[in-house]
């Protein structure tokens, strides 16, 4: 005999209560469980997610909430870290380092402190602006390599025209005995046009290669999914390095529609040699050490008890390498900008293709301009990512009203850029966006770059920039559509889920 109407009613209604009581005490404990050690605004943010859309919200936050690495990384990266630091104490400052202000000291004792990499001079650095140049520039170094090539991307595409040399350079380097060892974001490269073919490649060819990051169910390997190695590295022979924030790809990152409407993205690459690349080969090795668990390619730290004398060294200039990420655990990206940028004086030119900053970086970047500093800010007129774009929009008005000067780069182009300059004392280039995942999320690499002649190195492209860019006002930035602003404040919003 079938329940009664009236039984079924009584049914649904204990079964309706369970669910509400099961969802009030799910709202009450992660009012407890979300903010620990997180900002107010990003826990906040999942709060609101959580309550709004309880199912969805608690699956997002399984998947996405935690920033931390897995144990054995975290203990490889503290171990390595120790290792830098013991091999490295002897090293004092570069006598030419004595010149520099005050303030670049207490920058440079940061960054060691918190990123184990020491200030080293005698470096020769080259500023890249050109993407094709680039590429052939690293093709042409892979096919003087006798030893060995380190190559990480966060990103790689095969084609004829702009990878595929550089690919042929590294499989004829393995093949005369070159040991070649290339990394590459998983889930980065993954979505990539054409990535099976490069798998296939890659597996035919006499190059060592790994994913990194990568997730797979079956072999339990398994993290927040949007933890990504960000860095773009290149050594030969420990000799000469690139570094800075182009992909391993063409410039339309072959995707349809950037070259249905000619969108290419623009990039800042360091072609370096010195004690620089030194540092570079340590990171890439480490990166190596965490995937492949092969303590052989771990570079000799005693090698760096002996550096090279001045008189063998091929340039002047002083630099220093800040490799950054979840492994370090103060995001010492942060830290290290906002020190530089409190310290400013004159002149502040910031280039980022994504433009969300948390608090700290907010408030030092307008306390510069309101204190007198010339903050100039250059960034995409048409972003990439939809969320993103309108999350660093609405910013603008505050920074706007603060006396920074916004320069937007010309749609349909991509400005990939990730660099800013100090005064005339301090250039920061490398992959690192001025944004909450760059900073928390992503392994990252830059190069604090000391002097006048590299700050004009850096400004002289970002004058570029400026020339060719549409500069915002605040009046015209006012009168935006509202539809427009509301869509900024929701993804502001999101940009804070960390």
């Amino acid at each position: 005999m079938l329940p009664s109407n009236e039984v079924l009613m009584q049914i649904g209604s204990v079964l309706w209560s369970i669910l509400v009581a099961i969802e009030l005490v799910v709202r009450y404990f992660m009012i407890g469980i979300v903010p620990g050690n997180r900002r107010p605004t990003t826990a906040m943010a999942w709060l609101l997610g959580i309550f709004f859309l309880p199912v969805v919200g608690l699956l997002a936050y399984w998947l996405f909430a935690n920033p931390r690495l897995s144990r054995s990384r975290l203990e490889k990266q503290q171990r390595a870290r120790e290792q830098i630091m013991d091999a490295t104490k002897h090293l004092q400052l570069p006598e030419e380092f004595h010149s520099q202000e005050e303030w670049v000291e207490s920058a440079v004792n940061l960054n060691r402190n918190l990123g184990a990499m020491p200030l080293e001079g005698g470096n020769s650095v080259e500023v890249i602006s050109n993407y094709r140049y680039s590429m052939e520039s690293m093709r042409r170094e892979i096919d003087k390599a006798t030893r060995y090539i380190h190559i990480q991307f966060y990103i790689m595409g095969d084609d004829e025209e702009y990878v595929g040399p550089v690919l042929d350079a590294l499989e004829r380097a393995a093949d005369r005995g070159v040991h070649v060892r290339l990394l590459f974001d998983h889930l980065g490269t993954l979505r990539v046009k054409g990535y099976r073919d490069l798998k296939k490649r890659l597996k035919k060819s006499g190059i060592n290669w790994r994913p990194m990051l990568p997730i797979d169910l079956i072999g339990r390997r398994w993290r927040r999914p949007d933890l990504r190695n960000h860095r773009k590295i290149l050594v030969i022979d420990g000799e000469v390095g690139f570094t800075g924030s182009q992909n391993l790809i063409e410039p339309g990152y072959k995707r349809k529609s950037s070259h249905k409407v000619g969108r290419e993205w623009v990039e800042m690459m360091l072609r370096v040699e010195g004690p620089l690349v030194r540092s570079l080969d340590v990171t890439f090795a480490i990166d190596w050490w965490q995937e492949e668990n092969d303590e052989e390619v771990l570079m000799d730290m005693n090698e760096a008890r002996h550096p090279l004398a001045y008189e063998e060294r091929p340039g002047s200039t002083l630099a220093q390498l800040l490799p950054s990420g979840p492994g370090f655990g103060k995001e010492n990206n942060l830290r290290l900008f906002n020190t530089l940028i409190y310290s400013a004086s004159e002149r502040l030119e910031i280039t980022s293709p994504y433009f969300v900053p948390d608090d700290s970086m907010l408030y030092a970047i307008t306390t510069a301009a309101q204190r007198g500093v010339e903050v100039e800010l250059y960034v995409c007129e048409e972003g990439d990512q939809f969320l993103v774009h309108h999350a660093q929009q609405s910013y603008y008005q505050q920074l706007l009203e603060a006396g920074v000067r916004i320069h937007c780069y010309p749609a349909p182009m991509v400005l990939h850029t990730k660099c800013f300059t100090v005064d005339d004392d301090v250039a920061v280039v490398g992959s690192s966006n001025m944004d909450m995942r760059s900073f928390s999320l992503n392994m990252e690499i830059s190069v604090m770059l000391l002097g006048k002649d590299m700050v004009n190195a850096v400004n002289d492209v970002q004058n570029h920039y400026r020339e060719i860019s549409t500069e915002i006002t605040l009046g015209q930035w006012r009168r935006r559509p509202r539809m427009q602003r509301w869509i900024d404040n929701v993804a502001r919003l999101t940009a804070t889920l960390q």
